[in-house]
């Protein structure tokens, strides 16, 4: 454990180290994200955020490759450098729209060439940790490696539309991640905790945590594309490695590991940015839009619309990221009865703090608008 953390803890220092350094390079480039309707900010923002976390990224990793704890899981394969790899190829793209603002197809197309490079250097979807199931065609592998991953992606960019929002999403979801993945490897493999994907999604975690003193509201820099996109891709790496490397022979289902959690987290994970992305691309389409067409009806725009800070609103959807994520991880360690009741708990508080019903709550945002009123009264 104490060799991931301190992957977390490099990953984390790199990126806050190097974000001041890339916004500079920001204002110097013009990347500056604009005022525009659908946005919540108020004054041009610099972005490329995404390259100060891909240093991070691979700073950690090479730093990993060198402990001996984790050499095998380096030496024996090139995953984590096709990872690393498929991490820089998607954040370039980032870079060149957050300076250049490339039209859809564009980015789409980068997309499925970065995925498409990971699944080339054999980071790839071949077995289910669900009844051993096997994809049989190679070519079908490749397919639905490059659509996760595509998807993962998108599912990111998507969300990020509020300072700190995806970062700490991603550092929540990710932490449940990385707690599943080191308890999955201790029990496959009692002797040896070492493992690629623990690795990979802590500095994931690291680089998270790094970049959001920079970008939690007010943020000083966005992530942009180059960002968000390097998160999504990351995710899902993980997740394919995390699949493909757990012999469901070899985990205990009728005590501590279902075989279906394998699955289930990186879609627990990435829950509300999959929701958030499959309502637009329906709203969009039904609308006779493009689904990459943007729009202000974004899950944290409607928070926004209830009412809820700029500030409330990311830290309502960081719980709710959290009620599902460690829901997920419950049910590897938890009886499936006490997960459910506490779920249930847990999504019922969520909702009340969602629609701002708590004790208290109502008397202190009328107060608030009542002294709104008394302020702006004199001056209109």
């Amino acid at each position: 454990m104490r060799v991931y953390l301190l992957v977390m803890l490099t990953a984390a220092a790199v990126t806050f180290l190097v974000t001041p350094l890339v916004r500079r390079l920001a204002r110097l480039t013009r990347a500056l994200t604009p005022v525009r309707s659908r946005d919540v900010h108020t004054v041009p923002t610099p972005r490329l955020g995404g390259l100060a976390m891909l240093a991070g990224l691979a700073v950690a990793l090479l730093v990993a490759s060198r402990v001996p704890f984790l050499d095998e899981v380096f030496s024996e394969t090139s995953t984590a450098w096709a990872i690393l790899g498929g991490a820089a190829l998607v954040c370039l793209l980032g870079v060149a729209d957050d300076i250049w603002d490339l039209d859809w197809m564009t980015k789409l197309a980068g997309q499925v060439l970065a995925a498409g490079f990971m699944a080339w250097q054999g980071v790839q979807l071949i077995t289910f940790p669900i009844f051993g199931l096997t994809i049989g065609s190679s070519r079908l592998s490749l397919f639905a490696t490059i659509l996760v991953v595509v998807v993962a992606i998108n599912a990111v960019n998507f969300v990020d539309g509020l300072d700190g929002l995806a970062a700490g999403m991603i550092a929540i979801g990710g932490g449940a991640f990385f707690v599943y993945s080191y308890l999955l490897t201790r029990d496959a493999s009692p002797g040896n905790y070492a493992n690629l994907a623990t690795a990979v999604i802590a500095a994931l975690v690291g680089v998270c945590l790094g970049f959001l003193p920079h970008n939690f509201n007010p943020a000083k820099i966005f992530m942009g594309d180059s960002g968000a996109m390097l998160l999504g891709l990351t995710v899902a790496a993980a997740a394919i490695v995390v699949t493909g490397q757990i012999d469901p022979a070899t985990v205990n289902t009728t005590a501590v590991l279902p075989a279906y959690v394998p699955i289930v987290l990186p879609v627990a994970v990435l829950l509300l940015p999959l929701l958030d992305m499959t309502l637009a691309v329906f709203r969009r389409m039904r609308a006779g839009q493009s689904p990459f067409h943007p729009d202000r009806m974004h899950l944290h725009h409607r928070l926004l619309d209830l009412g809820h800070s700029h500030r409330r609103a990311v830290l309502i959807l960081y719980l709710w990221t959290a009620v599902f994520a460690f829901t997920a991880v419950a049910l590897a360690v938890i009886p499936t009865a006490y997960v459910a009741a506490g779920a249930g708990a847990a999504v019922v508080v969520a909702a009340v703090i969602t629609y701002n019903q708590l004790p208290g709550l109502r008397g202190r945002r009328a107060r608030a608008e009542v002294a709104r009123h008394a302020t702006a009264g004199p001056a209109g």
